[in-house]
């Protein structure tokens, strides 16, 4: 039945959820937008922080292997010829003829069922001439060509060649620009990693699926540095690791699948690549993915800065670059895997019902408390007292006493809410317990609040 339920669940279900009960809103509204940038609400910056802390507690605070780090956005223009990013962070773009407005070429091409891996841009050009694929507005279409997708800027009063820099389009160069500072402060033992969340900037063609390609995004990576001979033990620890994730995100294993990529089709730098892919309501996507970098990063700054990036092996005198395992995961795409999932349409008393079931350490709200009425001073004080207890301990509480008690169900099972604690006339008169009401089953318990 579950897999019914995610093939029914369509984009528009769950961006009309978002922006009703206030996760995400498009970026700036009250102005007419600015395309492919979102605001996250009051919900949707809960639900996004508690992904975030969670990867940080599981990836950094739960090993020892594990240092974070947070590179500044702005960086010197040569971590990025140095990284190839000037030169070939480029995705293919077309442009209608007579509108003049600019898509993927890559996007055009799969919308129509051709498959675009190892296509060149000539190839492109070829096949949508061939295939008369026209522009979303049917329109002809320019032939192909290269667009650089990184935002460029310039630092300081005098705009010069000296002065550019870009708004980082990854995290991953302000980690292995660290790299050496970490080694010359800490002198880990090898394998060791870091760790960094932060934001990430690319000017896409095309943003579209809503959260799942924005122009302005964060990232959670860790470069994995490791003995080049021991890579491959590293590597399928790493792969190992992102299941452990994914079922942290409540997501179904059914629903996660693996992708090798062949070689042909791998970055320049990765030896290997696994790319996660998940059943999005989009189709299956990429969710997250595992790279081996080789020396690749390291070796580029060891030649461009003239810095030694070796590892001397303590104890010994073996000096190696040491080679980086590469899992990246987006935290857009992360919410809308987990917004996704728990997406559930039932029917309580006749009616149909919205849920999210979200894992109850991702909610943004634990629980909610209210008092059966709200007319009744003596009920609104007890639940106060109930509300101040819960929310002390656990901080992701709720006060509800807005319309009757069944309008706050089926508004806290909207956003997720996994318990409902409700203060009735028996919690004062008879028993001194309260009603918890589940969210998934919509059974209720009573309980003492300390139970809670």
């Amino acid at each position: 039945m579950e897999q019914n339920k995610k093939q029914e669940t369509s984009m528009e279900n769950i961006v009309s959820l978002a922006k009703r009960r206030g996760f995400i809103y498009p970026g700036s509204d009250v102005y007419g937008g600015l395309s492919g940038t979102w605001d996250y609400g009051p919900l949707g910056v809960a639900l996004k922080r508690n992904i975030m802390q969670l990867w940080w507690k599981m990836f950094v605070e739960d090993r020892d292997d594990m240092h974070g780090v947070d590179a500044a956005i702005l960086m010197n223009q040569k971590v990025w010829q140095a990284s190839g990013h000037v030169d070939t962070f480029t995705d293919p773009l077309v442009e209608d003829l007579e509108t003049k407005q600019r898509y993927r070429a890559d996007h055009l091409l799969k919308d129509a069922g051709i498959v675009v891996d190892g296509l060149s841009l000539d190839d492109m050009t070829r096949v949508i001439k061939e295939q008369g694929i026209k522009s979303p507005n049917g329109n002809e279409l320019s032939e192909v060509r290269t667009f650089n997708m990184m935002f460029k800027t310039t630092v300081g009063p005098v705009a010069n060649d000296e002065s550019i820099s870009y708004l980082r389009p990854e995290t991953a160069q302000g980690i292995f620009t660290n790299y050496k500072n970490v080694v010359d402060t800490f002198y880990p033992d090898l394998p060791f990693g870091l760790a960094q969340q932060g934001k990430a900037f690319r000017n896409e063609i095309s943003p579209r699926d809503f959260i799942f390609r924005s122009r302005e995004f964060e990232q959670m990576e860790i470069e994995y540095f490791v003995d080049p001979a021991t890579w491959e033990e590293s590597f399928e620890h790493w792969r190992q690791q992102v299941w452990a994730w994914t079922k942290a995100l409540g997501l179904s294993d059914e629903h996660v699948h693996e992708l090798e990529v062949a070689e042909n089709d791998r970055a320049h730098y990765s030896k290997r690549t696994i790319d996660f892919e998940y059943d999005f309501p989009i189709g299956r996507e990429e969710l997250l993915g595992l790279a081996y970098r080789t020396d690749f990063d390291l070796n580029n700054i060891q030649r461009a800065s003239g810095k030694n990036m070796e590892y001397t092996v303590k104890g010994t005198n073996t000096k190696f670059v040491p080679h980086v395992i590469e899992p990246s995961f987006g935290v857009e795409r992360s919410v809308m895997a987990v917004l996704s999932s728990a997406y559930r349409e039932d029917e309580v008393n006749g009616e149909t019902r919205i849920y999210l079931a979200l894992p109850a350490h991702l909610a943004p709200v634990r629980y909610a408390v209210s008092p059966l009425v709200r007319n009744k001073p003596e009920l609104v004080a007890k639940a106060r007292e109930v509300y101040d207890v819960l929310k002390k301990k656990y901080g992701a509480v709720m006060w509800d006493d807005n319309g009757n008690i069944g309008k706050r169900y089926r508004r806290q099972d909207e956003i997720g809410t996994p318990y409902c604690v409700v203060i009735d006339f028996d919690t004062l008169e008879t028993d001194g317990l309260v009603s918890v009401r589940d969210r998934d089953t919509t059974e209720q318990r009573r309980l003492e609040v300390e139970e809670l």
